[in-house]
This record gives C-alpha cells, structure tokens and sequence, in this order.
C-alpha cells in the first residue's frame, strides 16, 4: 500500500490550492511585519519626548531659571533649575529652602 502524497502533476504545474496558500502565507507575514513595524514607531514617538509637569501658579522662579524637573512631594514641591539649583516650596507658593548643586 504505497501512498502518493509527493505526487507532482504533469508539467510542472503546482496543485491551485497550494499556490493560494502560500501567497496567503505571504501576506499574513507581510502585514505581521508592517504591524510590528507600525507598534515599534508608534511606542518610540510616545517614549522619545519626556512631559514634564506644569509648574503651579502659585511658584514664582527667580528670575531667569527655567525648570529641568519638577518632583510634587505630599507638603511640598521640589524643582531642579538649569542653573543646578534646588528649591524647596510649599504648596501655598513660599520658598523653604533653595540648594546649590555642585557640577560633577
């Protein structure tokens, strides 16, 4: 009982049932790719830029510093300046405490 499953029809035509599976095969891996494709570009224009918080009303700069980072504790905010200093305000708006920081 010999079975003839590698059976090549004449002329070296391919069976139509194989031939639409395998250009089904390449479209299902050709849109897998553009998916990732798509999924990778969409999470890296999210990630590349960082939001930093608003900075409330009520906090006034001295002047001519701009923030760097923002950290919003339970009783008070901290904020970085591009100047490398470190001031320490309550929530009504009052500076506690500013720190210089030494460059590294």
């Amino acid at each position: 009982m010999e079975r003839d499953i590698d059976h090549v029809p004449a002329g070296g035509e391919s069976v139509p049932h194989l031939r639409f599976l395998k250009w089904t095969v390449g479209g299902l891996a050709a849109a897998m790719v553009i998916g990732l494709a798509a999924i990778v570009a969409i999470l890296w224009m999210r990630l590349n830029a960082p939001v930093l918080p608003q900075l409330p009303q009520t906090i006034e700069l001295p002047a001519g510093a701009g923030t760097r980072a923002i950290t919003f504790a339970t009783d008070r905010v901290i904020v970085v300046t591009d100047a490398d200093a470190v001031l320490i305000y309550d929530h009504n708006g009052q500076l506690i405490q500013q720190i210089a920081l030494t460059p590294r």
